[in-house]
C-alpha cells in the first residue's frame, strides 16, 4: 500500500500522521510519501523585489519547515517515508502527485493552518475529495 500523507504542519496534520502510523503498523508492505504543497506566490510586491528562484527557495524552505513536526512523529514511530515539497495549486497538486506516484490512498487533516481553512471544513480537503478517484481519509 502506498499512502500519500499531505501535511501542512497543523495539529490536524499531526493527527493524520498518527493515523498513518496506526494504519501501517503490522503491515509488511507499505510506502509513505509525505507531501507539503506551497501555493504559488504571484503578489507583484514580492515578485518585483525577489527573483523567481529566490521565491521558490523560500517556499521550499517553508514547506520543509511545515513537514518538520510530522517528520518527527513518523521518525519516532520508525515509519519510513519520502518527504516532498511542491509548489502549485494545493488541492490539484496533491491529487495529481498522488496519481503520478501510484498512491493507493490520500490521508490528510480536515483543516489546515490558513485562516480560511480554519473557518470552513478545510477547503483544500473538500477540493481534494472532489478531484480524486482515490480513497481519502480526513483526520480531525
Amino acid at each position: 500500500m502506498k499512502i500519500l500523507l499531505a501535511a501542512d504542519g497543523s495539529e490536524h496534520s499531526l493527527r493524520a500522521a498518527q493515523h498513518v502510523i496506526n494504519a501501517v503498523s503490522g503491515c509488511e508492505r507499505h510506502e509513505v510519501v509525505l507531501l507539503n504543497v506551497q501555493a504559488p506566490i504571484d503578489a507583484p510586491e514580492i515578485r518585483s523585489h525577489m527573483k523567481a528562484s529566490e521565491i521558490e527557495a523560500m517556499q521550499e524552505t517553508h514547506g520543509g519547515d511545515a513537514l518538520a513536526p510530522v517528520r518527527e512523529v513518523l521518525d519516532a514511530a520508525g515509519v519510513p517515508y519520502t518527504p516532498v515539497v511542491l509548489i502549485g495549486p494545493v488541492a490539484e497538486t496533491i491529487v495529481q502527485f498522488a496519481a503520478d506516484q501510484g498512491c493507493d490512498k490520500i490521508v490528510m487533516g480536515t483543516r489546515g493552518l490558513g485562516a480560511l481553512g480554519s473557518a470552513l471544513l478545510g477547503s483544500v480537503s473538500q477540493e481534494v475529495l472532489g478531484l480524486t478517484h482515490l480513497p481519502v481519509t480526513l483526520v480531525k
